[in-house]
């Protein structure tokens, strides 16, 4: 059994030395995924350090490729002037040229790579992608031969590869490259390296003049090195009848913003009428990702490229239903849990009170069915996603209701019990968003049930998403905190030792300690190691909901969700709560920072 599998089989059971049990049931847990993943280590310094730096920077060279295409292969001079502006657009500094250089090339040789069939590419791997001092894998002439062992990310980019139809290397083998190009047994390549490899295989690659994309390692020592998996993943999928490549979605999350502006919610919605009306349209205003109605629009691209006026304003109102439906969650949430402030803001039953608030988030689950009514869509249409948003909110109001009873008489829940309240809670807030889109291009009938299993999968993700960033915060660990169920704590409660299983068990328990700080709370949860179990879950849920997605028909549709996946996740970078690991990243990272010159 390997360590991924041992980490997973480990998680769910009930924390040692509790009597009490409640009776929600264990959620079904996904297959793991590589330890690997969750290894935090600081980018190369020529290489932008966040992911949410890098997609800006890759959306941008999209863009620009869109407004000016170009025509592969490109010389050096042209890549690093689209790369220039590129990192001018999103305000990069000229040390990560080279990098976007890297990205310009890979996204001009998009569509070609597309056209070549699968079973005429090439997926090339550096051997450094391994954990060097576990990797049980031997090597003959022609590089790694993985043991699928578990411990990285090469054995899942490999069976993927394969069962496509591709040629796989794990090498540095650049001649062997060279000569299956000459010899006519490839027609694109797709490959994983370093800046410095990238930057000498350019002009052997130009002159070859076949599609070759590579992205780029995060590091270039040679050991345990990172790269941005969901970007191989992107690519090694591409095929021509995706045409989601082509679907600006920073552009498109932009574009939905401006649909709760006050002027767009007057259009559709029409002037408000009484006090109650003004204050839910200024909730409904308030700024936030909106992904939920982003989801929606998504879908509705993806399958509609073209729509027509008439479509577009029956997606908005759609799209405007299930920002309504979840805004109203989050004021009865509030209410519920008793929460007057978030983020050092008042919530609104913090600012207008319970009565308010109440009233408002009643009057928002009235406006959403209002808009679906009146969406345009055939009666048929109308009834199905009446359907969908009434499931949705049922189950949403059964997984806020275990939440609530436990509450009322906490009782300590296995880490899978508190998966089961987060299926049942978040889950249905992201299933309606892409079901309504879904019924608004007219595909309801067909792809419902994939669309669900997907957002089941993002729900909990999603979810054990917020948890980690909680404690980064130190939300939910100062006094006076409302408790709730925490997957961190009851993963923190199941594997503590010594002092610290009592005091995680009362935190799991939603008891007050007395005189506990938050950080000795966070240090007890990192020698439980249940961050990096946490982490390993959002990334077993993250590969579930890419899993999902196989029995899916539509390439663009796929396309574009497995990159909506990277946008909403990108924000996440897990490195442990423990302050000792902070204090020792950033001595290390000071250490490889280039010094400054006089």
């Amino acid at each position: 059994m390997s360590t991924a599998e041992r980490a997973m089989n480990d998680v769910g059971t009930q924390p040692r030395g509790s009597a009490e049990r409640s009776t929600i049931p264990l959620v079904i847990l996904p297959p793991p995924v590589p330890p690997a993943l969750i290894r935090s280590r600081a980018p190369h310094p020529k290489i932008p350090q966040t992911k949410p730096e890098r997609t800006a920077l890759l959306e941008a060279i999209r863009r620009g490729l869109a407004a000016r295409p170009a025509v592969p292969p490109l010389r050096m001079e042209e890549l690093h002037a689209r790369a220039r502006a590129a990192l001018a657009e999103v305000g990069l500094g000229e040390i990560h040229l080279d990098y976007a250089g890297v990205l310009v090339n890979n996204e001009s040789w998009r569509d070609s790579l597309a056209a070549v069939p699968y079973e005429r590419r090439l997926l090339l791997m550096p051997k450094c992608l391994r954990v060097e001092s576990r990797c049980p894998a031997p090597f003959d002439e022609f590089g790694l031969l993985c043991k699928s062992c578990g411990l990285c990310s090469i054995q899942d980019f490999q069976a993927e590869a394969e069962r496509l139809g591709y040629a796989v290397l794990v090498a540095e083998g650049s001649a062997l490259v060279m000569a299956m190009i000459q010899t006519g047994q490839i027609d694109a390549i797709v490959g994983v390296s370093c800046l410095p490899v990238l930057e000498k295989t350019h002009p052997f690659v130009e002159a070859a003049a076949i599609p070759a994309v590579a992205v780029p390692l995060l590091q270039d020592d040679c050991i345990d090195t990172m790269v941005d998996d969901d970007w191989v993943w992107d690519y090694i999928h591409l095929e021509a009848s995706d045409t989601s490549r082509r679907l600006d979605l920073g552009g498109l999350q932009d574009e939905v913003k401006t649909w709760f502006e006050p002027a767009a919610l007057d259009e559709f919605l029409g002037p408000s009428e009484g006090h109650a009306e003004g204050v839910s349209r200024e909730w409904l205003g308030v700024g936030g990702k909106r992904w939920r109605p982003f989801l929606a629009a998504a879908v509705h691209r993806a399958l509609k490229p073209a729509p027509t006026p008439a479509e577009t304003a029956s997606l908005r109102r759609l799209a405007l239903a299930v920002e309504c439906f979840h805004k109203a969650s989050l004021v009865h949430d509030d209410i519920e849990d008793g929460d007057l402030e978030r983020y050092g803001e008042p919530t609104l039953p913090g600012a207008l009170g319970v009565p308010v608030a109440l009233n408002v988030g009643d009057v928002l689950i009235g406006e959403g069915y209002r808009l679906i009514a009146e969406s345009g869509l055939d009666p048929v249409t109308i009834t199905a996603a009446v359907r969908e948003a009434a499931r949705s909110q049922r189950l949403l109001c059964r997984g806020q209701g275990e939440e609530l009873s436990w509450s009322r008489a906490p009782v300590a829940l296995a880490s899978r019990q508190v998966l089961e309240i987060f299926r049942l809670k978040t889950a249905p807030a992201f299933d309606v968003a892409l079901q309504l889109g879904s019924l608004a291009a007219g595909r309801g009938h067909d792809l419902g049930d994939v669309l669900r299993g997907f957002s089941e999968a993002v729900g909990i993700a999603y979810q054990i998403k917020d948890d980690l960033e909680d404690l980064q915060d130190d939300a939910g660990l100062l006094p006076g905190a409302q408790p709730r169920p925490s997957v961190v704590l009851a993963l923190a409660a199941e594997r503590a030792r010594g002092d610290d299983r009592e005091l995680l068990g009362r935190l799991a328990r939603g008891e007050h300690v007395a005189g506990v700080t938050a950080e000795r709370v966070r240090q007890a949860i990192a020698e439980s190691k249940a961050d990096e179990k946490a982490a390993l879950l959002l990334e077993s849920y993250k590969e579930q909901a890419i899993r999902a997605l196989d029995g899916l028909a539509e390439p663009t549709l796929k396309g574009l969700l497995r990159r909506v996946l990277g946008k909403i996740f990108d924000e996440l970078k897990f490195e442990g709560f423990c302050r000792e690991a902070e204090q020792e990243r950033a001595r290390t990272e000071s250490a490889e920072r280039p010094a400054a010159t006089p």
